[in-house]
């Protein structure tokens, strides 16, 4: 399979605006070629920080600047390995941590984070962190505690990111990439869409993604889930075949990547989530929460697991 960094919007807007039973067929093959037939991988996301971030991304409910979530003490240690253990019990092999923060400070609370990826680790888990901007020392840092995974989406294309973020500058996300790459972790990174973006703008982020060399080892999709309060809270629903849509071009420009279903599922019915699968779609976060939005119970993802023939990934810790 051709790995390729320079695909452009031209390209990438073409396969968007295939006949959709063209496109799935081309994603299929992708996935079929490039990633074992049936499998799933399981990551579970649990917010150890919430709430009281200084940044003004409008789609987020943990801003400041919203009002939407009050700021809650980090937790302990204990109770982060204890929500880990019980995913991995569930069959997730990748359990990541969030925290409400433009990016990690030395002292007590980055110290924490830490000596939770390094009990997450012992557990026999892939570890993934999403902590903000990250700077050459931190990431250093990050990667001694045993980190496998960072998390940090570009969110949007480069031309649209201006009117979802101004508390910071999309090259801003691409130097924490670069930061990560740097101390030898594997980055996870994606976008959302639905937050009033055009489809170049889609096809955009596929193209910067794309450019990363090498590309993302996890790419989330996100459908915007709008809540109330925040600035996007009034953007309607997207429609369910434009997020098969994403997908499918998504697997064909990264077609080693894993590429993630992720905020929004809860609102799909299972036919749809098979659909994202069956287009290319092989990670899912299994649990009923994303830091702060509503997630797929277990008992339906399951169900979903069941129904389809599917599986979980074995472990593979980096």
């Amino acid at each position: 399979m051709l790995i390729r960094h320079d695909w452009n919007v031209s390209e990438a807007r073409a396969l968007y605006d295939l006949p959709l039973f063209d496109l799935i067929d081309r994603s299929r093959a992708v996935l079929l070629e490039c990633h074992p037939k049936n499998v799933v991988q399981l990551c579970a996301l649990l917010s150890v920080k919430t709430g009281g971030c200084p940044e003004d991304c409008g789609y987020c409910a943990q801003s400041s600047r919203h009002g939407v979530t009050q700021p809650q003490p980090m937790l302990s240690v204990d109770a982060v390995l204890e929500r880990a253990r019980r995913a991995k019990e569930r069959g997730s092999t990748r359990f990541c941590m969030g925290t409400a923060w433009r990016g990690p400070r030395d002292g007590a609370a980055f110290d924490r984070v830490l000596e939770m990826i390094r009990g997450v680790k012992a557990l026999g888990l892939e570890t993934c962190v999403t902590l903000g901007l990250v700077d050459e020392a931190h990431a250093r840092r990050l990667k001694e505690a045993g980190l496998d995974n960072y998390n940090h989406n570009l969110d949007t294309s480069r031309e649209f990111f201006p009117k979802i973020t101004s508390t910071r500058r999309f090259d801003d996300r691409i130097e924490t990439i670069r930061n990560i790459r740097r101390a030898g972790i594997s980055v996870c990174s994606g976008g959302i869409i639905g937050m009033g973006e055009t489809i170049d703008d889609r096809c955009s982020l596929l193209c910067e993604l794309s450019a990363l060399d090498p590309h993302p080892d996890s790419v989330p999709i996100n459908a915007l889930v709008a809540i109330p309060g925040t600035p996007l809270e009034s953007q309607p629903p997207i429609d369910p075949v434009e997020v098969v849509r994403m997908i499918a071009v998504a697997r064909i420009m990264l077609p080693r990547s894993m590429v993630r279903l992720s905020a929004g599922r809860s609102k799909l019915t299972q036919e749809a989530q098979l659909l994202c699968m069956y287009a290319g779609a092989n990670s899912i976060f299994y649990g009923e929460k994303l830091l702060t939005t509503p997630n797929v119970t277990n008992s339906a993802d399951d169900e979903l697991l069941a129904v389809a023939g599917l599986r979980g990934q074995a472990p593979n810790p980096h």
